[in-house]
């Protein structure tokens, strides 16, 4: 069966934190038609927030970039959202190892109780937003780091369609 574009968005921001909030929104309601399932299009909301408000917050320049794809293929849909902006070297380091140490705990949730009490009052640089998309989300986290200080991070999942999203794509 030949794969479908679900709908993917790109976006280019210049340091306007107020619009994650409204992105968040745009994401949650354009996913609801197009994927028919609201608690997929939540944790695809939840992670374009937690990703963009981090792109946005901490880039070098104040430019940030996000991509969100929705494909499927039969009654599976993979989902990839996308960050990238110019990060210090102290950042990105210190994203690498958040994400290592998170993807070498055995359970999502238990990490994420576990940042939550390390960082109950730190405000910088928690790494409480990728635990979030890792647990609540349930999607997997990586990130690359490129020249002149390019960080992409990337949150990605795969899930299973359900009836209203294959009839609307006409499979069901």
């Amino acid at each position: 069966m030949a794969e479908c574009d679900l709908g993917f968005c790109e976006l280019s921001f210049q340091q306007r934190p107020e619009l994650v909030s409204v992105v968040r929104r745009f994401v949650s309601d354009f996913y609801d038609r197009t994927l028919c399932d609201p608690d997929v299009s939540s944790r695809l909301a939840l992670a374009t927030h937690e990703l963009l408000e981090n792109a946005v917050k901490y880039s070098r320049d104040g430019k940030a970039k996000l991509r969100i794809e929705v494909s499927s293929r039969g009654s599976n849909a993979h989902i990839l959202v996308r960050t990238r902006n110019r990060a210090t070297a102290e950042d990105a380091e210190y994203v690498q190892n958040t994400i290592q140490e998170m993807r070498g705990s055995p359970d999502p949730n238990l990490y994420y109780l576990d940042v939550i009490r390390r960082n109950a009052r730190r405000t910088h640089g928690s790494g409480l937003g990728l635990a979030r998309i890792h647990a609540e989300a349930e999607m997997k986290v990586s990130v690359t780091c490129g020249k002149g200080g390019t960080m992409t991070i990337i949150a990605e999942t795969d899930v299973e369609l359900n009836e209203a999203a294959l009839s609307v794509r006409g499979v069901a």
